[in-house]
């Protein structure tokens, strides 16, 4: 789950994570009244998204007037943001944070991510703040500072020295404050179940002050349980629907660009599927993995969600039974074709737990557009001759 830049920040507050003051706003109006409460003589008016980049977008900007900050907010609530996170089809802004103005004298990237190679937290840090750290990965990698935090262990003195030594901050004040800085950034990571956090750009003042000029959070879905005061910042309207209409029923599906739609049990076998499909030529339009405790009912729902999908030109149904049974799939696969409108071809491979009763239901059934496959690989070779009218 993923929460907005405002809500970042407020969580970054309670942990003594210093940020610029900012209210959020859902109309014009909203926005002159906060900046007004904010006081000063400048102001920034930032469009709340679940996407990056929304500066070089047009959904971040500066305002020197409140009746510039009235304009501003005008401008940005109701467009549709596009970035190089949201894809062509873009955001619809439906919120903006007003934040008074700061002196930048320098701007840095700090983040925490999971680093699952080593099986712990990694902080990130950067002088290259402002810029896309998938770029600054890219062409210049030697600028990111990686600091792995054992939670045994947790974050400790050497691991603030060795980011602020690696940022080149020299200054004894300024290097105590980054280290601050970092250690409760690490803290909010860890008792927030976080999966990721990122400040681009964290900003040095003019006085040396470190400040998160930006904030973003995403958190692990199965730890919400733990935190409802977080599961209630959710925004619903930033969620793709057919991906929350899924996750109802226990299913964990992404809408991808291809033509093939694929429904799986297993996110391994699902990703194996997947390459399958490129491999012999075709791309896939969904992850869909079923889990082990599929029905008639989720493989029905499985179906139509996939079939929302215009572009889907067949289905590959990749099953090995083992928790989930093969038959139970297979009757799954005839329950979908009674409930939903199966107008593509139906590739169906299943192997494993009931694998010779699955085939007789499927046999039995008589169903035209239901293509029996004996392996992954003539699975996937025939879903991509099938998506090609073959």
């Amino acid at each position: 789950m993923n929460i907005h830049e405002y809500q970042a920040k407020q969580i970054f507050q309670k942990y003594g994570v210093p940020t610029p003051r900012g209210i959020v706003a859902n109309t014009p109006d909203d926005a002159v009244k906060a900046a007004q409460e904010l006081g000063g003589s400048i102001w920034v008016v930032k469009a709340q998204i679940h996407a990056g980049g929304r500066g070089l977008g047009g959904g971040v900007k500066l305002a020197k007037s409140t009746d510039e900050v009235k304009e501003l907010a005008g401008e940005i609530l109701g467009m549709t943001l596009v970035t190089h996170q949201t894809g062509p089809e873009g955001k619809l802004v439906q919120k903006v944070y007003i934040e008074e103005g700061a002196d930048i004298k320098d701007e840095l990237y700090l983040g925490v991510v999971l680093d699952r190679a080593k099986e712990m937290p990694v902080i990130m840090a950067s002088t290259e703040g402002g810029m896309d750290i998938e770029t600054v990965a890219e062409k210049t990698p030697e600028k990111i500072i990686k600091v792995a935090v054992d939670p045994a262990v947790g974050f400790q003195g050497f691991h603030g020295r060795e980011l602020v030594f690696g940022l080149g901050i020299t200054d004894k004040a300024e290097q105590r404050k980054f280290i601050e800085f970092a250690n409760a950034l690490y803290t909010v990571y860890m008792e927030n179940d976080a999966e990721m956090i990122e400040i681009n750009p964290l900003i040095k003042t003019g006085s040396g002050a470190f400040l998160a000029l930006d904030g973003k959070m995403g958190f692990d879905d199965s730890a919400l349980y733990r935190h409802p005061e977080i599961e209630e910042m959710r925004d619903i309207s930033e969620e793709d629907p057919d991906e929350r209409e899924a996750s109802q029923y226990g299913l964990s599906y992404i809408a991808l660009d291809g033509e093939i739609g694929c429904m799986v049990n297993g996110a391994g076998l699902a990703m194996g599927t997947m390459d399958t499909i490129n491999y012999m030529g075709g791309t896939p339009a969904n992850f869909l993995d079923v889990g082990g405790s599929a029905n008639a009912e989720t493989v029905a729902k499985g179906f139509e969600i996939i079939l929302k999908n215009p572009n889907v030109k067949a289905i590959f149904v990749n099953i090995f039974g083992g928790i989930v049974r093969c038959d139970r799939i297979a009757n799954g696969i005839l329950e979908a074709t009674k409930l939903v409108d199966v107008n593509v071809p139906v590739i169906v491979r299943l192997d494993g737990t009931n694998a010779a009763e699955a085939a007789e239901i499927l046999k039995n059934a008589n169903i035209d557009n239901v293509i029996a496959a004996t392996d992954l690989g003539d699975g996937a070779k025939k879903a991509v001759e099938a998506a090609k009218g073959v």
